[in-house]
């Protein structure tokens, strides 16, 4: 069963204040509504099943059913043909703040619609107590 969760993703505090940081560029305008409408709470507090920024997921394509690991990261350490997403990107946009079991839907450059099940975090920073990355 999946869980719709719209207005229940959350950020933490300092992934909040980094992002806030990039707003100096560009921003896609997902992650800036991302950025106003996200819960936020202190790093210690964030549940550990919150994909936050350079958390490690296992999701699985709602079209295809292909499971792919993804790393959430900021945009210089993003490297998509290794699995590490740029929090830029419309696929790492709508990962934020997402919890296990729940769709992450985007658009493609070309205006696909897309969407993929958050199956499994692998790693959270929080959850293994790095509260600083």
């Amino acid at each position: 069963m999946h869980k719709t969760l719209a207005g229940e993703r959350l950020l933490t505090e300092i992934d909040f204040a980094r992002l806030n940081n990039l707003r100096g560029g560009p921003l896609p305008p997902e992650l800036v509504d991302a950025l106003d409408t996200l819960d936020l709470v202190p790093s210690r507090e964030i549940p550990p099943d919150v994909v936050t920024m350079y958390s490690q997921v296992i999701v699985e394509d709602l079209e295809t059913r292909k499971r792919q690991k993804l790393t959430l990261c900021y945009p210089a350490d993003a490297e998509p043909h290794l699995g590490f997403i740029s929090v830029l990107s419309p696929v790492g946009t709508s990962l934020l703040g997402q919890r296990v079991g729940a769709i992450a839907r985007w658009r493609t450059p070309n205006g696909d619609a897309c969407a993929a099940e958050v199956v499994t975090l692998l790693f959270q920073p929080e959850a293994s107590g790095d509260y600083t990355t």
